[in-house]
């Protein structure tokens, strides 16, 4: 397993896959080929299929330049190692290929090479959830601890960096009226539906507001805004929007939450490792599916679970949503997955509430949801894995 600095990246929306990875790939590309004039910029796959809506066009000539960098779109060739593959292209004045390098955008920010291995870079010694429990039953320590032990102290300084990103996302969403850019013109919610749920008691208030802190994230990210992948741009609302109303309600510590945080991404690097997180190649599922379990798997921890009962929460919160398709309207990272955010934030809690009720025992591990995940995601036709050619996407216009 890799380090949580590589699952939390810090970056402007709206999507980690179609804009993040792109965009650093140009700048690895740029550094690589410093004597180039022009380049040329193939995407394929789901990145050409709805690259446009993602701005992955714009993304790359920002970094290159707009006026030397030409994008050509190849949507139908689908690169059997990853279907969000880039080809860069370096030439000098006469028109010489300087260089080529393809790369791969394996999902929430994250570019791998073919053949680049996840144990190349490995800083924890797990290789599954499995190997987690029984280590943390072993020594007697709570799961949020493995943070420091392997990475070091210097992770909580950035996992407070993290943290403090999540909740300016929260609150600069709060404050937004207005209509989010792209062809949808759809307008924002957060601030009506916080102002709604303030003035509520009980079970709604609590979905109210849980709805309000994803749908401002959402909309933070929707509108080019700073956010964290948590696991993706696309499923960066679900995190935050529990942290923040768990947080709030058992009135924790910052230490508290950022053991949380932690928690919330020692599960996604699980699924990093031996499933996917990337829309691209198995759905939604491996976003807000995924993004779902972190959180519950956090919340469990600021109501007292035990690692096993954290372990529990995750896999209910992963379990039901398998195979979730991933079909935006018009490649905009809108509908469904703004909302879809806010569903899946209010799941998380229920489903740490329901492993707290139990004593962690049950029969599906989470390791056996990650695969099957990942076995369903690869099954799905690609006209639902970030294609915008089915789905809603399909039936839906405006």
């Amino acid at each position: 397993m890799r380090s949580l600095r590589e699952l939390f990246r810090i970056g402007h929306g709206p999507s980690s896959s179609h804009t993040m990875a792109p965009a650093r790939a140009a700048g690895l590309f740029l550094d690589r080929c410093p004597g180039a004039v022009r380049f040329e910029v193939t995407l394929y796959g789901s990145l050409a299929a709805t690259g446009r809506g993602h701005l992955t066009d714009r993304a790359v000539e920002q970094v290159l330049g707009a006026e030397r960098t030409t994008v050509v779109w190849k949507p139908q060739v689908v690169p059997p190692f990853h279907p969000n593959g880039m080809t860069f292209r370096g030439f000098d004045g006469a028109g010489r290929e300087l260089d080529a390098w393809t790369v791969y955008s394996v999902g929430g920010g994250a570019l791998r090479e073919e053949g680049d291995a996840e144990e190349s870079r490995a800083v924890y010694p797990f290789r599954s959830m499995a190997e987690i429990l029984k280590y943390c039953a072993d020594e007697g320590v709570p799961m949020w601890q493995l943070a420091g032990t392997f990475e070091g102290e210097t992770i909580w300084t950035f996992l407070g960096e993290v943290f403090d990103t999540m909740t300016a996302a929260v609150d600069s969403g709060l404050g937004k009226d207005g209509v989010l850019p792209g062809g949808l013109r759809l307008a924002r919610k957060a601030r009506s539906v916080y102002l709604k749920a303030r003035s509520l008691r009980g079970g709604i208030r609590r979905t109210g507001l849980v709805a309000a802190y994803a749908y401002a994230v959402g909309e933070e990210n929707a509108s080019l805004g700073t956010v964290v992948t948590a696991p993706t741009c696309g499923s960066c609302g679900v995190l935050p929007a529990v942290l923040r109303c768990c947080g709030d309600a058992e009135k924790s510590s910052r230490d508290e939450l950022l053991h949380a945080l932690a928690v919330a991404g020692i599960v996604g690097l699980v699924v990093k490792r031996n499933g996917s997180i990337s829309g691209a190649e198995v759905g939604c599922q491996g976003e807000v599916g995924v993004a779902c379990a972190m959180a519950a798997a956090a919340a469990a921890h600021l109501f007292g679970g035990t690692v096993p009962q954290c372990e529990y929460a995750a896999e209910i919160g992963l379990e039901h949503f398998l195979g979730l398709t991933c079909d935006p309207l018009l490649g905009l990272v809108q509908i469904p997955c703004i909302e879809r955010n806010a569903l899946a934030a209010n799941r998380a809690i229920i489903a740490a509430e329901m492993a707290l009720l139990s004593d962690g025992v049950h029969v599906v591990p989470f390791d056996a949801v990650v695969r099957t995940m990942l076995e369903t995601g690869r099954d799905l036709p690609s006209l639902y894995r970030e294609t915008s050619l089915g789905g809603l996407s399909k039936f839906v216009t405006r």
